[in-house]
């Protein structure tokens, strides 16, 4: 997490027994609860992502199931 950032204070409600558990584990809860925003923000961003290009997947994945790949990968690649 970078700390490069300008901070800007906001209000966040927690219930009370999160709270009194990252305290007794002495969790910082603002770096906290900013990973976990920044980890829904990425998991939102991929779903959107999928979600947009769903057909172009599907569409791909048919043409590698009827025809197979456009080569064989390295690993899979029989070694004399």
């Amino acid at each position: 997490m970078s700390t490069k950032h300008r901070r800007k204070p906001v209000t966040l409600s927690i219930a009370e027994d999160v709270i009194a558990a990252s305290k007794a584990l002495n969790i910082n809860a603002s770096q906290a609860a900013e990973q976990g925003i920044r980890t829904a923000i990425r998991t939102s961003k991929q779903d959107t992502w999928l979600r947009e290009n769903k057909t172009a997947i599907d569409v791909y994945n048919r043409n590698v199931e009827t025809s197979g790949l456009a080569f064989t990968p390295l690993w899979a690649r029989k070694r004399p």
